[in-house]
């Protein structure tokens, strides 16, 4: 049998999930490279023989996503599989007409053909755009599971941006953990607020590997998800968040649409600080595709440790990378906290940018007065805290989930802002998980 040769369109996430699950162990597919985009430094690389199997005795070489139409056309490539997220529907068109126009089929894997049965029931908290609120709802849940009195572990979406065979099943349950798996600023922002609360958290490249360790130690399974991708594992309840800042998007991105669609809880987020216009045009569009979805209304309220230091003073912002980045949005929660502390002002780092802080503003242009908080690497790291160095604010204001200021040496006083999600109204998360425990027991005997 001749088998049909793949090219993986990813980013190092949902590209290698695919491949482990649908093509490692079958005959039928030849993959020939994955391309990556999104996060620096992964062209050039391989996806190792030790992850791999016993097909890809080399391993296989990832490429930059600009060379698609080369590989396609080089290697007679049957089928472009396109395997990221959070971009446009647009995006995802015009990369099938790339596929198309040298001759390759363009294919989208969905969740059958993707998704892990666990023996564990799994909640899982996704998204309709990056930075919507799935961190705050995933610390929510877990909470509300924990004061249920059931043993939650954590699966987070993929990030590994390192050694790809270290990181094959990484567990984390103590600070030290981040350390020795060489964790970025990205890594520990989705981590680290899991570690302090107590809760074990799961990651890697291998989740049916991963699955199998959390399922020994679990009550619940909570999947956390990344961008705005569908959950790898077949949830029994999945909660989806949406951002009626940016309303509208929910049904404009990929796979963002497909979560809503799926979800059996939808979770508007920011009600507090969006227009009640956005808010009611989310609703309208959840109920348009989705109408046996619960909506939960949830505010995400901003604490600031030392508001005083910001009052009448010149501010840095910096806010969650990805929020700003792959999410598109032009402030958070950093940006709000400043003005609600009347910043005297608050400048554009971009003048004061160096290295590869400087090439972010210039692939994302809709950022003006916010510091994105990268760090895929310790050159990275440096560049960031150079960025911030080289800036003549009086203080600096940080919007990201860690305390960044332990990762990096700024010569600047510095302010932490934090967010949690609160519910209004009466439907609130902790019916909806009472409930689904109860309609749950019998099945997974909890």
């Amino acid at each position: 049998m001749i088998s049909k040769k793949v090219v993986i369109m990813g980013a190092a996430g949902r590209d290698f999930h695919n491949f482990n699950v649908y093509f490692r162990d079958n005959p039928n597919y030849k993959v020939v490279a994955f391309t990556a985009t999104q996060i620096p430094d992964i062209y050039g690389r391989k996806y190792p023989s030790e992850l791999s199997g016993k097909l890809y005795p080399d391993g296989i070489p990832i490429y930059s996503e600009n060379e698609l139409e080369k590989l396609v056309k080089e290697n007679k490539i049957d089928d472009v599989v396109f395997a990221y997220s959070d971009v446009s529907h647009n995006h995802v068109m015009h990369s099938a007409s790339r596929a198309q126009s040298v001759g390759a089929n363009f294919v989208l894997l969905g969740p059958n053909s993707t998704m892990i049965k666990s023996k564990k029931p799994v909640v899982s908290v996704c998204a309709v755009r990056t930075g919507s609120g799935k961190s705050q709802t995933s610390r929510r849940v877990s909470k509300i599971l924990l004061d249920l009195g059931k043993k939650v572990v954590v699966i987070r979406h993929p990030m590994p941006y390192g050694d790809l065979v270290k990181q094959r099943c990484q567990r984390f349950e103590k600070y030290e953990d981040l350390d020795k798996y060489e964790c970025t600023v990205e890594e520990r922002e989705e981590y680290e607020p899991h570690i302090e609360r107590g809760i074990v958290v799961y990651a890697g490249v291998d989740y049916e590997e991963i699955l199998m360790g959390a399922e020994k130690e679990a009550d619940i399974i909570l999947w956390d998800g990344g961008n705005n991708d569908f959950p790898f594992y077949f949830p029994d309840l999945h909660i989806v968040v949406a951002d009626p800042h940016r309303s509208g998007h929910e049904l404009l991105y990929h796979p963002g649409e497909t979560n809503l669609r799926m979800a059996d809880v939808v979770v508007i987020n920011k009600v507090d600080t969006a227009t009640s216009d956005k808010i009611i045009n989310v609703k309208e569009n959840i109920k348009s595709v989705n109408p046996e979805a619960k909506i939960v209304f949830a505010e995400s309220p901003i604490s600031i440790d030392k508001p005083e230091l910001i009052k009448d003073k010149i501010a840095l912002v910096i806010e969650d990378g990805p929020t700003l980045t792959h999410g598109e949005m032009s402030f958070g929660a950093g940006f709000i906290a400043a003005q609600r502390a009347e910043a005297k002002e608050i400048i554009d780092p971009r003048p004061y940018a160096v290295g590869s802080i400087k090439d972010v503003y210039n692939k994302y242009t809709h950022l003006e007065k916010i510091l994105p908080a990268m760090g895929y690497g310790d050159e990275q790291m440096k560049e960031l805290e150079q960025t911030i160095n080289n800036s003549p604010c009086e203080v600096v204001v940080v919007g990201t989930p860690i305390n960044l200021l332990k990762l990096i040496k700024i010569n600047k006083p510095a302010v932490r802002v934090k967010y949690e999600l609160k519910e209004v109204g009466d439907l609130t998360l902790e019916k909806i998980l009472e409930q689904f425990l109860k309609n749950i027991k019998q099945e997974f005997k909890i």
